[in-house]
């Protein structure tokens, strides 16, 4: 069994004789797709929330973008993922082995970052992170290997609690050089349905492998959970007894007021993202003529595998009467629904309301607290029209 000591070691940044790690120009041509950049290096953008509503699979070109260093460069021939830490047989995969074909799996997940929708939290009161409009959101066909099945493989040792991703990626800080990591319970990686594991050792992306912006060539996927669990460029996975140490676990994707190491280490890390609903289109601060008007956006239930958008309402009156939407698909467990409306506007019409319902009744709220990072803002959705 490793001591905490040698966990703990194990966060430190070593890179393996075929990793290169290097500043370079990533696949998604920002120019080209539309993306809304607010950081080039570490690459961070969002589509328009226009294009976001086009399909319900988000094309690979339109998913958002989220990174906390460079894009490493790998050489696929001889990557290795390790699985170590609580196991009977730690493992050494091949990007060969963890493509077989008898073993892989593709579903269909919604990702999104906790910091989506930002920017609205920052209005109330300034926070810190990326300002992400409303489109740090996706829905895509993921295929790969079960996490389970590798787990398995292995052989979980019985005081096994907790699995720890650990990317390729170096994130610098004033600590030093660290890779980007996750951690989620035992339970959960290990929490198969028919349709859906509990999570994925993802190598494609809509039928494609895995672009470096994406996490080539390995990432896993956690359907439910927050995106920062779906760690990119994946290099190891440790079984253990505790959440990992890593820094994105312990210090940063918790709901704090305050940067105090007492309010760090008190909350909990964030795991599931929460009910939300966004309106595309109009776009905020559209001219509009008056009459019927179509509205369009998504819905996404919490992350719970019961949970799906039962009902989405849109309001012309600052919330006074609601009307409700048709949905484009029907409800499926960790999906988006897409939504449109019709609604009549007119001069006296300043703006639209969207909120959601779920299929447990649970309800988007009209406000939220505060929290000094900006997680997880799902207020009703406001977009300001101008009816002329």
């Amino acid at each position: 069994m490793l001591s905490r000591r040698a966990l703990l070691q194990r966060t430190t940044f070593a890179a393996p004789a075929w990793f290169v790690a290097r500043s370079f120009p990533a696949l998604a041509d920002d120019a080209a797709t539309g993306l809304i950049v607010h950081e080039r290096v570490p690459h961070n953008a969002e589509p328009p929330l226009d294009r976001l509503v086009e399909s319900w699979i988000t094309p690979n070109d339109l998913f958002y973008i989220r990174s906390h260093a460079p894009v490493p460069e790998i050489d696929a021939d001889s990557f290795r993922l390790e699985v170590e830490g609580l196991v009977d047989r730690p493992l050494s995969l091949s990007l060969a082995e963890l493509r077989q074909r008898d073993r892989r799996q593709s579903v269909v997940a919604t990702m999104t970052c906790a910091g989506n929708r930002r920017n609205e939290h920052n209005a109330v009161k300034p926070v810190s992170g990326v300002m992400w409009q409303a489109g740090a959101i996706g829905n895509a066909e993921w295929t790969g290997i079960r996490l389970s099945d590798v787990l398995k493989q292995a052989g979980v040792k019985e005081n096994a609690r907790h699995v720890w991703f650990e990317g390729l990626d170096q994130v610098e800080r004033s600590s030093g050089v660290i890779p980007f990591g996750a951690s989620i319970p035992l339970d959960k990686a290990m929490q198969d349905e028919p349709d859906m594991p509990g999570a994925l050792i993802a190598t494609a992306m809509n039928g494609e492998p895995l672009s470096p912006d994406h996490g080539f060539p390995v990432r896993t996927v956690v359907p439910g959970y927050i995106g920062a669990r779906s760690v990119k460029w994946l290099g190891k996975i440790v079984v253990s007894d505790r959440p990992s140490p890593n820094h994105y676990v312990q210090h940063a994707y918790k709901l704090v007021e305050e940067d105090t190491d007492r309010q760090w280490s008190a909350a909990s890390p964030i795991e599931t993202y929460v009910i939300n609903s966004v309106t595309c289109l109009p776009a905020d601060g559209a001219s509009v003529a008056p009459g019927e008007l179509t509205v369009k956006g998504y819905a996404l239930a919490a992350g719970l595998p019961e949970r799906t958008i039962r009902n989405v309402e849109v309001s012309t009156d600052k919330g006074r009467t609601w009307r409700s939407a048709r949905f484009e698909e029907e409800a499926r467990p960790y999906c988006w629904r897409l939504w449109t409306a019709r609604v009549a506007v007119d001069s006296n019409t300043s703006g639209l309301i969207v909120r959601a319902t779920d299929s447990a009744g649970n309800r988007q709220p009209e406000t939220v607290p505060w929290n000094l990072k900006g997680y997880l803002f799902n207020a009703w959705h406001r977009t300001a029209i101008d009816v002329r």
